[in-house]
């Protein structure tokens, strides 16, 4: 969990750094061409065999939401404050929570019920409809966790037949086209000085679905989930200091609601059959 919580916290540091120079359709593409290599890289000391799949239309859906989850999300790391996209990202399991029932015909229990109502009411606290105006950004960045619940969802449908590998490679491979395209005729090319920003905006998206995956591998969901959520303080503190972004104690309430209801949830999920894990995909 220290190295996913090192890896979002570097991601979005970059994501911003990259955004002086670059658009967030050149950011994703080069994102997809540094992880496209690290992954094809793995492809070759572990085998072509690992990328087979029937499922090639689920791959694309999944992508293509997940491609609007990222545009969102680096929208919003360029234009608000660091722990306000955080914030706003941890809606994402509770909306796929919904998504889980109509794709996938899950069970909505009573702590689903629950972990939504009170999602829902973080996110009002954070956001304060009414109360101040809502900035486009912030718009986006909600949108992304909508993009980004759905390819949850559609990730686990493909974790039934396919390798994490073989998700990986189609994520890199599908979504580098998807992402040139707007940026046709006037892709940037990036400074010299901003290389080290791009490998590290590819690498740490990589490592940190890996590290978090091993993390739910290793230890249960409701020590996972809580430590998770310390990338809201520590993104908070990087924002203040690095960037001088102020500390917004209904942010931390709202987040503090959203967790008590995703851990409720895990809990739950924990007592049946088999439970099912909430995951950020930044």
């Amino acid at each position: 969990m220290g190295g996913a919580l090192l890896s979002f916290m570097a991601m979005a540091i970059s994501g911003r750094e990259l955004s002086v120079e670059l658009e967030t359709f050149e950011i994703l593409v080069y994102r997809s061409i540094v992880g496209l290599i690290i992954v094809l890289v793995m492809i070759q000391r572990s085998g072509w065999g690992q990328v087979r799949t029937k499922h090639f239309g689920v791959h694309f859906i999944r992508n293509s939401f997940h491609l609007a989850g990222q545009f969102g999300w680096f929208y919003g790391i360029a234009l608000i404050p660091l722990a306000q996209v955080f914030a706003i990202e941890f809606t994402a399991p509770i909306w796929a929570s919904v998504l889980a029932v109509i794709i996938l015909k899950e069970r909505m229990t009573p702590s689903k019920l629950l972990a939504v109502a009170l999602g829902i009411s973080g996110m009002l606290i954070i956001l304060r409809p009414g109360f101040e105006t809502i900035q486009p950004a912030v718009l986006m960045v909600l949108m992304g966790a909508l993009g980004y619940a759905t390819s949850y969802v559609l990730t686990k449908k493909l974790t039934r037949t396919d390798t994490p590998l073989c998700i990986l490679f189609f994520m890199s491979a599908i979504q580098l086209p998807m992402a040139l395209i707007p940026t046709i005729g006037s892709l940037t090319v990036p400074s010299l000085h901003m290389l080290p920003w791009l490998i590290l905006v590819g690498s740490t998206a990589l490592s940190a679905h890996y590290c978090l995956a091993r993390a739910f591998l290793l230890a249960d969901a409701t020590v996972v989930i809580p430590l998770d959520f310390l990338r809201l303080p520590l993104i908070a503190m990087v924002g203040y200091l690095v960037y001088s972004e102020p500390l917004d104690a209904l942010l931390f309430i709202g987040a503090l609601v959203m967790m008590t209801g995703n851990i409720i949830n895990v809990r739950a999920a924990s007592r049946g059959p088999r439970s099912t894990m909430p995951e950020s995909d930044s």
